[in-house]
C-alpha cells in the first residue's frame, strides 16, 4: 500500500477505514438490534432495487453480494464518486426510507390520548464492518463465505436455492437484479490480483 495513495477515514475511537488503495470492500451492515427487518421477499427484492441504482450513480463494481434477514454483505471496489462510506450511507438511508414503516402526520390540534407518539425506529445499526480485500485468496475467501451463509444457517439446503446472492452469476453466469463484475475492466486496478 503506498502511503501517497492511500486515504484513512476515521469515525471514531479505533475505527479506522482504508481508501484509495485500490482494494476491494468486504462490507458488513446489520439490521437495528438484528431484527430481520430484510424478512420479506419482497424486502430484500427492494434492498436490490436500492443497491442497483446506487450502484449505476457512484460507479463502483460489485464483486459479490449476499441479503439475509438481518444483515448484508457485500464485496466492492471503491466507487467513482465518494468513497465505500459515502456508498453505505446512501445505501442506508434510501432502503431506511422505502422499507420502515411511513408514519401518517396528525393534526396538532389532536391530543394524543394514549400516551407518546410511537417513534420510528432506526432500520439499520450505526456503523458499518469495512474489511480491505487485496488478494486472490481472501476474495475467493469472502466471497464463499457469503454464498454459504444462507446454507450455515439452515435457509435452504444449496446456495444456488438462496436467490438474495450473487452465487447464481457465478455458478450459472445469470444475471441478477444487482450487475456483478461490470466494469471490473473499466477500473483502474494497480493489484490485479484484487
Amino acid at each position: 500500500m503506498h502511503a501517497a495513495i492511500s486515504q484513512v477515514v476515521e469515525w471514531a475511537v479505533g475505527l479506522h477505514r482504508t481508501y484509495g488503495a485500490d482494494h476491494l470492500h468486504f462490507i458488513t451492515g446489520s439490521c437495528y438490534r438484528r431484527l430481520p427487518l430484510l424478512g420479506s421477499a419482497r424486502d430484500r427484492d427492494r434492498f436490490f432495487s436500492i443497491l442497483e441504482q446506487t450502484r449505476q450513480h457512484y460507479r463502483f463494481v460489485v464483486v459479490g453480494y449476499v441479503v439475509m434477514p438481518e444483515h448484508i454483505h457485500l464485496l466492492l471496489t471503491e466507487p467513482e464518486m465518494g468513497n465505500p462510506s459515502t456508498v453505505m450511507q446512501v445505501l442506508k438511508q434510501r432502503t431506511a426510507r422505502a422499507l420502515l414503516p411511513k408514519t401518517q402526520r396528525k393534526d396538532p390540534r389532536q391530543r394524543n390520548l394514549f400516551g407518546d407518539e410511537p417513534r420510528r425506529r432506526a432500520f439499520w445499526q450505526a456503523r458499518f464492518y469495512d474489511f480491505n480485500v487485496w488478494t486472490t485468496k481472501k476474495r475467493v475467501e469472502k466471497l464463499r463465505y457469503m454464498h454459504r451463509n444462507p446454507v450455515k444457517r439452515g435457509l435452504v439446503e444449496s446456495p444456488q436455492q438462496w436467490r438474495w446472492s450473487s452465487y447464481r452469476f457465478y455458478l450459472l453466469e445469470e444475471a441478477g437484479p444487482v450487475r456483478v463484475n461490470e466494469g471490473w475492466t473499466e477500473i483502474p486496478f494497480r493489484h490485479r490480483a484484487a
